[in-house]
């Protein structure tokens, strides 16, 4: 995707919004929305700003175990399974 081919002036956008809207859901490609030549909005089809906002939340997952890693704070798998054991024998 060429960001550059994605600009538009917001006048486009008040005047085209239909066709935008439904560019935007067969693309998936964002619009960048400028207002007096400076790009002010992004706007994205529903699709793929859940799309986005899954792949955020699996980097912040990914983070948080990296920094429980560099802390040392972490699980050997022989203990998760002893763990299991344990809650399976109690319960």
């Amino acid at each position: 995707m060429k960001l550059s081919d994605r600009i538009k002036p917001i006048s486009y956008l008040k005047a085209h919004t239909a066709e935008i809207v439904r560019n935007l859901a067969q693309q998936q490609e964002p619009l960048v929305i400028t207002q007096n030549g400076e790009a002010r909005v992004v706007i994205q089809d529903i699709k793929s700003y859940e799309q986005t906002q899954q792949t955020l939340a699996l980097l912040k997952i990914l983070a948080l175990g990296m920094h429980q890693v560099e802390q040392n704070h972490v699980v050997t798998p022989g203990q998760v399974i002893d763990g299991l054991r344990r809650q399976q024998e109690t319960g």
